[in-house]
């Protein structure tokens, strides 16, 4: 057994304030992480259920026109399915409107999807609701809408339509489609209202698979599809491009790059915290026992196998407290991710609660870097060992 680990083994930090300081800085970071992660899960998810991650449309798109269908299944789809990533393909149909009620005017987009695209949007619109639609929350709070009324829709292009709709279901709105609240009805009845056929539609919606929408890989498919498009497009299909959630909306995106920004700053600043606090920590360690360090440099130890000492004794606090700040903090992600019990604002946030994912690389990732930098700090004063003269430390009783 290694000398040095073996003396280490016998002596023990009696600070208990800096073992809670550690604890602490480990469970903040690890907090910050999981809430960091769970906004980006949770804001891409968002977006990937209400836009698709990857659009397929014509160049320039009229919500307001009837006469600007593309064919829902180009000769090309299979090769789109086949791109890495890619999960699904689904045409939708979009129409911008107005809803009146008895004192305000309201712009909508109606969004026409299939049973499948609804399903993946956690959307219900059950087929025993004649023109049944799901309204976002925000909008229904404003309308003075419920489960069950009627929703008056006016419709305009060549001619005004109005529909009268049944609203189905409410759920809880992420973002508006520009900047008109998103309403989803069944993409049969916004057909019909445009005059279109079965094998027709606004776009179409690439949904990716879970581990690919990250902003990087979200731009790297789309930029594939189009080549995809380019490459074994017909003179029969429609001129679509391709356009990824990413650049569709940016200002999500980057707010999601200012959360990262403010987790590494209080990973920097708990790594500091925690790291000067074991510093004061192993300073009185070794000043209670300078003359242990006197009695090992006489017995011929040499300065680095004593700093060893002290810092395999230093590790193994940093690591008590690392194991308690991550337990701690896995429990506190548990009940809020069971209960939401901490809420937010949706108008500032986007979502109505502090989301929290484990993501268990990042957070072996954190710890692992909090960890070495802590243990990086402790080499300060480690280098007081050198400093200690035997013959001033031990004596003769």
């Amino acid at each position: 057994m290694d000398v040095s680990l073996f003396i280490a083994s016998r002596l023990r930090f009696k600070e208990k304030v800096v073992l809670s300081c550690i604890t602490v800085s480990f469970l903040i970071v690890i907090i910050a992480v999981a809430v960091s992660s769970g906004f980006r899960t949770e804001i891409r998810n968002g977006v990937s259920r209400v836009t698709g991650d990857v659009q397929l449309a014509l160049p320039r798109l009229n919500y307001l026109e009837e006469s600007s269908p593309v064919n829902a299944s180009p000769t090309y789809i299979d090769k789109v399915l086949d791109v890495d990533g890619v999960e699904s393909v689904q045409p939708v149909v979009y129409r911008a409107g107005i809803v009146k009620d008895d004192s305000d005017i309201f712009g909508v987009m109606v969004k026409g999807v299939t049973d499948a695209s609804a399903e993946a949007a956690g959307i219900v619109l059950p087929d025993s609701v004649k023109l049944g639609v799901s309204i976002p929350s925000a909008f229904a709070e404003l309308s003075g809408l419920s489960v069950g009324d009627r929703m008056l829709a006016y419709f305009i292009g060549d001619r005004v339509k109005v529909r009268q709709f049944n609203v189905a279901a409410i759920y809880e709105s992420l973002v508006e489609t520009d900047g008109r609240y998103l309403v989803y009805a069944d993409i049969d009845d916004m057909r019909r209202l445009n005059g279109w056929d079965d094998g027709q539609a606004s776009m179409l919606e690439v949904m990716l698979k879970d581990g690919y929408r990250d902003e990087q890989t979200i731009e790297a498919v789309s930029d594939q599809i189009g080549f995809v498009m380019k490459a074994y497009a017909t003179e029969d299909d429609d001129v679509l491009v391709s356009m990824s959630s990413v650049s569709r909306f940016p200002q999500l995106f980057d707010w999601l790059g200012l959360i990262d920004f403010n987790v590494f700053f209080i990973l920097l600043l708990m790594t500091i915290v925690a790291g000067f606090n074991m510093i004061s920590g192993l300073l009185i360690m070794l000043f209670e026992n300078i003359s242990t360090i006197g009695l090992l440099k006489s017995l011929g130890m040499t300065d680095r196998s004593i700093a060893k000492v002290f810092l395999a004794s230093s590790a193994v606090l940093v690591l008590k407290g690392m194991v308690l700040g991550n337990a701690l903090a896995f429990l506190f992600c548990f009940i809020q991710d069971k209960t939401h019990i901490l809420r937010l604002d949706p108008e500032n946030y986007f979502v109505s609660f502090v989301p929290v994912h484990i993501d268990f690389g990042t957070v072996f990732l954190a710890d692992a870097a909090v960890f070495a930098a802590i243990m990086l700090l402790l080499l300060i004063p480690s280098l007081f060992i050198s400093r200690v003269d035997p013959a001033e430390t031990v004596r003769v009783r």
